[in-house]
């Protein structure tokens, strides 16, 4: 795998991240799901409206785009076990942004993807 195409992987990936914490921020602001005796309907409008949660959209797109462009270049076998890398960034993410606790498992974990996606990669 050259750069370019592990930094499409990467931007894509951490593209991918930041949507999902985007989301949470917002879903934060706006309250649990079902609560606040809001409709599913009154919580997908006040969604629709939320920066954190639209600017998470925009997010989305923008990894889906690079993830097709990550498939015309890898084959899907090594590509799509790449998406794991999201794991370790979340995790990672998730202790600064929300403090989240990281535990020996969770360190655990993120090695053990780690040094998977490492023997993936070397397997072309």
């Amino acid at each position: 795998m050259n750069l370019g195409t592990l930094m499409l992987v990467l931007t894509g990936v951490s593209l991918n991240t930041a949507a999902q914490f985007l989301l949470k921020a917002g879903t934060r602001a706006l309250g649990e799901f079902g609560s606040n005796g809001r409709s599913a309907l009154g919580f997908f409008l006040a969604a629709s409206t939320n920066f954190h949660v639209l600017f998470g959209l925009v997010c989305y797109v923008a990894s889906f785009g690079l993830w097709l462009a990550v498939l015309s270049r890898l084959e899907v076998s090594l590509a799509y076990p790449l998406l794991s890398i999201g794991y370790v960034l979340s995790a990672i993410a998730a202790y600064f942004l929300f403090g989240e606790p990281l535990t020996l498992f969770k360190i655990s974990g993120i090695v053990l993807i780690l040094a998977g996606v490492g023997l993936l990669a070397q397997s072309r």
